[in-house]
């Protein structure tokens, strides 16, 4: 709960999404599973892909097309003393109970800009606008942020190896080369490595997919091998033909999860290329109707000779 009155006043941000690692729950519920596990992590040629089923025909297409497409596309080339620059568009959901008991719900736009250097191991930049406050469903929230003088606070990180705020850059220093390029060992990789996360394997599985592929790191050759591992995935299916993120139109390829949220990867199905991921209601929440994209990432790379 969070106090109010002052100025700046900071909410509680209880994202349905974005803090992934702390809304994550356990799946593993029986022996049952627990046996399915043990045959999984018993090798990669011992695990749940492919016996249980894939996602639709429809879905596996495009996924497949995207994958052939983006093996023959050529990643940025980045030189010594240049930078990978990846541009961001992200969008999170955030509510507030103040101590009177009520609850305000909107969403945050944050713009951020990473400059990654062709040695890793050097400075890396990342220019983040601070999360302002875009959306609201009701008066009653769009005043009550207004009242408490909620706004950005935009900063300029600087890190050797990405290591911001004294922690590794998560996925964004995850050694790819570690990951299988054929599908079906890839799939049965993220299996093993999301173990007993998330409200189910296969949703947890795209939800990794969908991390991995937002960090605009991923080389055209896994990059294809990851559309492929989702391909197979059971549930995913297509969920809008034209689906518009940050201005830009791709196929939303998604699976539903439980009873309240899917998640979605858009991609451009002439490119290959990842244009985001997003995750939607399929349900009403609080004041957010369903069918809300309460939170998404758009990617746009680029090289650049300097950093800020």
């Amino acid at each position: 709960m969070s106090k109010t009155g002052s100025p700046q006043h900071a909410p509680t941000v209880v994202s349905l999404s974005v803090e992934r690692q702390r809304r994550r729950r356990k799946w593993v519920t029986s022996v049952a599973a627990a046996a399915v596990l043990a045959g999984i992590v018993a090798g990669d040629l011992v695990g749940l892909a492919g016996w249980r089923g894939s996602a639709t025909a429809e879905a596996a297409e495009v996924l497949n097309t995207a994958a052939e497409t983006a093996i023959t596309s050529t990643d940025p080339v980045v030189n010594p003393g240049q930078y990978l620059r990846i541009r961001s568009t992200n969008v999170w959901s955030t509510e507030d109970w103040p101590e009177d008991g009520s609850k305000y719900q909107w969403l945050d736009t944050e713009k951020m800009d990473m400059y990654i250097p062709a040695d890793r191991t050097s400075e890396w930049v990342w220019l983040r606008s601070g999360r302002v406050p875009t959306t609201f469903f009701d008066d009653k929230a769009r005043n009550y942020v207004q009242e408490q003088g909620i706004q950005a606070h935009p900063e300029t990180l600087r890190a050797p190896k990405g290591e911001f705020y004294g922690q590794p850059g998560g996925t964004l220093t995850t050694d790819m080369s570690t990951f299988p390029r054929d599908p079906y060992r890839l799939l049965n990789h993220i299996y093993i490595r999301t173990l007993g996360a998330g409200q189910s394997v296969d949703g947890e599985a795209l939800v990794f997919i969908a991390d991995l592929l937002r960090t605009g790191l991923v080389p055209a050759d896994l990059r294809a091998a990851l559309y492929k591992a989702a391909a197979m995935i059971p549930g995913v299916t297509i969920m809008e033909g034209q689906a518009n993120l940050d201005g830009r139109t791709g196929v939303a390829i998604g699976r539903t999860e439980g009873t309240l949220t899917r998640q979605e990867i858009i991609i451009d199905p002439k490119t290959g290329q990842l244009i985001g991921e997003r995750e939607v209601l399929t349900k009403d929440y609080g004041v957010m109707p369903a069918g809300t994209p309460f939170a998404w990432t758009a990617v746009e790379t680029s090289v650049s000779d300097t950093a800020p």
